[in-house]
């Protein structure tokens, strides 16, 4: 008698368009009940107000803000999925920065020289806010990376985002168009 046995190569990738795209769904499904239950500021209330350091000097206060359209990226230099978005992300403020809008990319690195490093690798134009800390991260308790955030010109989260998933930056962009014209 003779066992067979398979390592989990032999298993993954799933061999058929039909597992890949099962594996897909499911993924989503997961993704999509984490965002419903992982924010802690949930859409519709006034955005916590933080105050960090900047890349530039200085420190940004979220509340100084005001009167403008905001969007909140919490990322890190280790989280792939990042890395993937923020192209899209310098993008989106070199078209909307002379509309009202700034983007604020929340480095939650431990050591800011290496979200610095990589900030400037990626051309990172808007304003890079280094919380090593994680007292902003705790306060905003998005559960995922990248993590994003919209506030209007009053102050309240009107959009929330966790994850990166193809397309999403479109979204990211109607959502911004939208509130610069309130």
């Amino acid at each position: 008698m003779h066992t067979i046995r398979r390592s989990a190569a032999s298993v993954w990738p799933p061999a058929t368009e039909f597992g890949r795209r099962l594996i897909r769904a499911t993924l989503l499904a997961m993704s999509i009940v984490s965002f419903s239950v992982a924010a802690k500021v949930p859409v519709g209330v006034e955005a916590p107000d933080f105050t960090l350091d900047a890349l530039s000097g200085g420190n940004v206060r979220l509340q100084d803000l005001r009167g403008r359209v905001v969007m909140i990226n919490f990322w890190a230099t280790w989280c792939a999925p990042c890395r993937l978005e923020m192209p899209h992300l310098v993008r989106l403020q070199e078209k909307y920065r002379s509309a009202g809008f700034i983007l604020l990319g929340v480095n939650i690195d431990d050591d800011r020289k290496v979200g610095a490093a990589t900030a400037e690798r990626m051309g990172i134009k808007f304003p890079l806010l280094f919380d090593t800390d994680k007292k902003v991260t705790r306060i905003y308790d998005m559960g995922a990376m990248p993590a994003t955030l919209i506030v209007d010109r009053k102050g309240r989260v009107r959009f929330s985002h966790l994850g990166y998933e193809s397309g999403v930056e479109a979204i990211y962009e109607k959502s911004v168009r939208d509130l610069l014209k309130d």
